[in-house]
């Protein structure tokens, strides 16, 4: 599963091609004791509801290109989750979210493989009711289209992620 430890085989601090994975989070150097963690990285998704229907967007880009996403994404240093839904839901759709609003539900864990490296994420998901359905004018890099997509006619295989799986299969049967 793990592609990183072909990636990075030199010692960032002394420069020794000595670098070793232990095949879950850490690089170690045998020489110099340095020590690099890929620890677990903070991700959120935001199922976005109207009644029975929720809008997910589709991805342009890999991983996992042309597959159904809900709107959501990293969270970013010195940022909370909910700063984060509130970020990424303005930077993929121009929406503009009360965070009072955002109810979260649960949290999955996730692999997210960016340029061969895989990163263990915590996926947590929220949960945003809108009064209305709305279209949004699309950020090209990020996102081909948008779909408002009846709970009941979601197919979990057209999902890009094995955690948003997961999450649906528990949310539809809670309904």
């Amino acid at each position: 599963m793990y592609h990183s430890m072909k990636i990075l085989k030199y010692c960032p601090n002394c420069g020794k091609e000595s670098l070793h994975w232990n095949g879950e989070k850490k690089w170690s150097c045998p020489i110099c004791n340095f020590s690099l963690y890929n620890n677990v990285a903070g991700a959120v998704a935001v199922v976005i509801r109207h009644q029975e229907e929720i809008y997910l967007t589709r991805r342009v880009k890999d991983p996992k290109k042309g597959k159904l996403d809900l709107a959501g994404g990293f969270v970013d240093p010195k940022e909370s989750a909910e700063e984060a839904c509130k970020r990424e839901l303005f930077e993929e759709l121009q929406l503009t979210v009360d965070i009072s609003k955002l109810k979260y539900l649960t949290s999955l864990p996730n692999v997210y493989e960016y340029k061969e490296i895989d990163y263990n994420t915590i996926d947590l998901f929220y949960e945003y009711i809108v009064p209305e359905k709305f279209e949004v004018s699309l950020e090209a890099s990020e996102i081909s289209e948008t779909v408002w997509i009846a709970l009941k006619n979601l197919n979990l295989e057209d999902l890009a992620f094995d955690s948003q799986k997961t999450f649906f299969e528990a949310y539809l049967k809670n309904m």
